[in-house]
């Protein structure tokens, strides 16, 4: 059975792509040694023992399972501190996608970001964006800059259907680059759009955000972690673009940008590793120089030899019709499910995740008692599930230490990639349901412990009432 077959739906089945290799043992907890973990988290998933989660969705960075072709190529890894064979084997797997002059390599995404707005940040500047992730927000705002997010309205909406919900609103930005006019560095765009369900982000859109900032001579950036998944959108729900190849569209993306962050944990499916890539030579000088204080020389960058190679080797795997082909499909299957039995859900569904939409589904609880924690908290107590609020706790907050509620407060699903098989997804469901029929009776949350910044990764809870 080809690729080819699936595509034209002869079967109705997707299967996984792959055959298991090599398995994990998981532990069965029962729910009263569940809730008694959860209690001394501080009623924080973060601070549970994976030991203690049964499935977890908490993200689906880093927690992949690397391929065999993957480890074999760790075995390639070359350890040399300067120039290491693996070195250009990695800077030929970025370029053959992502064809910037300048490719910088750092340990994970957020690296990368510190780097760049560690350059280009400042305070009394703005950096609009789609919507900005949390370690995206959290870097421009240590700069001193001022992090804003500019999605259409469908983006805001959950229960909107529009195919292209991460699309930049043109007409907002700008209006922003006119009357910010000198304070704006870059331009970010998000693809997927993580914060606002997983949602892709169209060429036609890019192409307007590309032509409204040369208008305004600021250069255009992506956040570029699910480049791969963004790319399948494009191909299977934009207009002319149907059948083209997947790599084809990556290479598209790239030309319309003028640099780039990435985090090789999600679509390069390996465990460690990201980049920050640019055309501008002096913007490069200037980021290499950080590079060297925080991260490594410039052909390592914090990383080992043998992950470079694993990134390689993973970002040939990403733009793999058949693996995106189940990908995405296997991430439908969950949150169709959810959707039919009257889970309250981010429509269409996204890509690397099912985001449930905890405000409406917990319509009692008011965004300052954070729903989405409840949720989350209820999940693992029921059935062992570990989750991640995307909502009030992780956007609330207010630079001056003030907080509101966030656009949506949500509940993000991530699938791990080619991690789990469909009765793992099959037993979510239930889990979800169950815990769905009972919502009235969940209550909200206090935070009685956080941090300055970034607090939903250490904040402690205690529930209200």
């Amino acid at each position: 059975m080809t690729g080819e077959q699936h595509e034209r739906g002869e079967f109705r089945t997707i299967i996984e792509p792959f055959r298991i290799h090599s398995v994990e043992p998981l532990v069965m907890a029962t729910r009263a040694e569940r809730e008694e973990a959860i209690r001394e988290a501080g009623f924080n998933l973060f601070s549970l023992r994976a030991q203690d989660v049964l499935v977890d969705l908490l993200t689906d960075s880093g927690t992949g399972a690397m391929s065999r072709d993957q480890w074999a190529a760790i075995q390639r890894g070359d350890e040399s501190y300067a120039g290491s064979p693996s070195w250009f084997a990695f800077e030929r797997a970025v370029t053959e996608l992502f064809p910037f002059r300048h490719v910088i390599p750092t340990h994970q995404g957020r690296a990368a970001e510190r780097i760049l707005f560690g350059v280009v940040g400042a305070p009394g500047l703005v950096v609009p964006s789609n919507t900005h992730f949390d370690t995206t927000r959290a870097n421009v705002e240590a700069s001193g800059a001022e992090a804003v997010d500019l999605v259409v309205a469908e983006g805001r909406d959950p229960a909107s259907r529009h195919p292209f919900k991460g699309n930049v609103d043109v007409g907002a930005l700008s209006a922003l680059l006119a009357s910010r006019a000198g304070q704006v560095p870059l331009v970010m765009v998000t693809v997927t759009n993580n914060s606002g369900g997983g949602q892709p982000v169209s060429l036609a859109n890019l192409r307007e955000v590309r032509a409204a900032c040369d208008r305004a001579g600021v250069p255009l950036f992506l956040d570029a972690c699910r480049f791969a998944e963004n790319a399948w959108f494009i191909r299977e729900r934009e207009p002319g673009q149907s059948g083209r190849d997947v790599a084809d569209i990556v290479r598209e993306m790239a030309s319309l940008a003028d640099g780039m962050t990435m985090s090789a944990k999600k679509d390069p499916m390996c465990n460690i590793g990201g980049w920050l890539a640019c055309n501008d030579d002096e913007l490069a000088r200037q980021a290499r120089n950080l590079l060297v204080l925080t991260e490594g020389f410039p052909t390592y960058g914090g990383l080992a030899g043998r992950d470079l190679e694993a990134i390689a080797q993973g970002l040939s795997e990403a733009v793999s019709h058949d693996y995106l082909r189940y990908r995405i499909r296997s991430t439908a299957y969950l949150g169709e499910a959810l959707d039919r039995a009257g889970v309250p859900v981010v429509l269409p569904i996204g890509g690397h995740a099912v985001y449930v939409d905890a405000r409406a589904l917990l319509p009692h609880v008011p965004p300052l008692e954070y729903p989405g924690q409840s949720l989350a908290v209820a999940l693992y107590e029921r059935g062992g599930i570990r989750s991640c609020e995307i909502g009030t706790v992780m956007f609330g907050r207010r630079p001056d230490g003030t907080e509101e509620p966030a656009a949506m407060d949500l509940v993000r699903l991530a699938i791990p990639r080619r991690t789990y098989t469909q009765s793992h997804v099959d037993y979510v469901i239930e889990v979800c349901e169950a815990v769905a029929r009972d919502a009235g009776s969940l209550g909200g949350y206090r935070i009685v412990d956080e941090p300055p910044q970034l607090r939903h990764f250490t904040a402690r809870f205690a529930p209200l009432g």
